[in-house]
């Protein structure tokens, strides 16, 4: 008895394998990242310093953009070059502005170790008038988890 019990646990792990092996090819065709990729050096026992620097970073030349005079209506667009210089890809999964008018498209693969990327922001002025400021809230695997974007500028209005 206990021979057949062991063989079925046998078969059982590597089953589970084999359905591991086709998730991870499911979830490659349906375009999501592996879990290999994110690392959490927290733990209840601490910091775990090796794996904390070999994280990602996510280094902007400028993380403040002034459109200065803008016309109502006008759909400014500005893009913030960034580099990986970690040690591990950097993985991008949001990037929110603060408000509807304020959208960012950024990177959906993986940022390599010493890559470039950019993350690139539209700001429809459409209703807006007066000075505008606006933030965009970028959220990664990084050191720093969320990395913060600013743009602002004057918007005119149509009878000014």
């Amino acid at each position: 008895m206990k021979k057949y019990l062991s063989l079925f646990v046998v078969v059982v792990l590597l089953a589970g394998c084999a359905g591991n092996a086709e998730q991870k090819k499911e979830d490659a065709e349906n375009g999501l990242l592996s879990t290999e990729l994110v690392s959490n050096p927290y733990s209840a026992k601490g910091l775990d310093t090796v794996s904390y620097n070999d994280l990602p970073t996510m280094d902007f030349r400028d993380t403040v953009h002034d459109f200065g005079a803008l016309s109502e209506g006008e759909k400014a667009v500005y893009s913030f070059d960034f580099t990986n210089n970690g040690k591990t890809p950097l993985i991008i999964s949001n990037a929110s502005g603060s408000c509807g008018c304020t959208v960012a498209d950024f990177p959906r693969d993986p940022v390599a170790p010493g890559a470039s990327g950019i993350i690139k922001v539209v700001f429809d002025s459409q209703g807006k008038t007066g000075h505008q400021e606006k933030s965009i809230a970028i959220t990664t695997n990084s050191k720093r988890g969320i990395h913060m974007l600013y743009i602002k500028g004057d918007v005119k209005g149509g009878d000014n």
